[in-house]
């Protein structure tokens, strides 16, 4: 497939480039400084501003896919979804966040007590694009949340999927490696199976 992927270089990012590339695909990896984008098979990098929708659609155009691996709170949803929708790619797939994950009926993470309050607003900002991608009838969108710990470690492919509960472990821990998020994100690209939908991968 041909994909565009907006903030290749960051940690999530990065790692979601290294995967598609290995699985063959063709990737435009769109970041501030492209200079910091590896270099990868298939790997075209280049310079794209999220906060401008109309360059950044142009950047969008003629591909199948389009992943977003960029904060939340230094973003700006409705431009990112316009930018998407101008561009007339079909499928959008956003590196979701955990915060608004239920951990008991009606309850997101990010209310729960004890939620780190440094988190909060990117948080908040995660659950307010989750919503407005829910408003969207058009545009087949995906949103993939991590589990409460996304961090640095291994690709192993043994993960579990889940829908808008956070997933936790036996011994009570809720963690994702990027490397894993990145495969369960690109299944997704490959073998559709959550079109407007927010899921979630945790071990």
């Amino acid at each position: 497939m041909k994909i565009a992927l907006i903030g290749a270089s960051g940690a999530a990012g990065s790692r979601i480039l290294a995967e598609l590339s290995q699985r063959g695909h063709a990737v435009t990896a769109i970041a501030r400084q492209p200079e910091k984008i590896a270099a990868l098979a298939g790997v075209t990098a280049i310079a794209g501003d999220a906060g401008d929708s109309a360059a950044l659609a142009a950047l969008l155009r003629g591909h199948d896919v389009v992943i977003s691996s960029i904060h939340f709170s230094a973003s700006d949803p409705q431009k990112l979804i316009a930018a998407v929708t101008e561009a007339g790619v079909p499928r959008y797939l956003v590196v979701g966040g955990a915060g608004s994950l239920e951990v008991a009926p009606g309850v997101a993470l990010y209310d729960a007590p004890g939620f780190p309050a440094i988190y909060l607003t990117e948080a908040k900002a995660g659950g307010a694009f989750l919503d407005l991608l829910k408003g969207q009838s058009s545009l087949a969108w995906t949103f993939l949340s991590p589990s409460a710990e996304f961090i640095p470690g291994t690709r192993t492919g043994i993960f579990r999927l889940g829908g808008d509960q956070l997933l936790t472990a036996a011994d009570g821990r809720s963690s994702i490696s990027f490397e894993d998020f990145a495969v369960a994100l690109a299944d997704e690209v490959e073998a559709p199976r959550h079109v407007r939908q927010r899921f979630t991968v945790g071990y």
